[in-house]
């Protein structure tokens, strides 16, 4: 894998990660909007998002 795969793969991983945090929050705020805070979905969501916020951060903090 050259320098420009590696670069397009880690493109790809960043919109990934974008897209997944996006789903999730809405997903949570679905949710939340039912009242549903306490439920096992709504906090396996929370730290999924959790990570997922710190990966997004990480890749920022590199300019990806």
């Amino acid at each position: 894998m050259d320098a420009a795969e590696r670069l397009g793969a880690y493109d790809a991983f960043t919109a990934e990660v974008r897209a997944e945090l996006a789903d999730v929050s809405a997903r949570m705020e679905e949710l939340r909007s039912e009242n549903k805070v306490k439920t096992a979905t709504y906090r396996q969501l929370f730290a999924t998002r959790i990570t997922l916020k710190d990966i997004d951060r990480r890749l920022d903090a590199r300019g990806l």
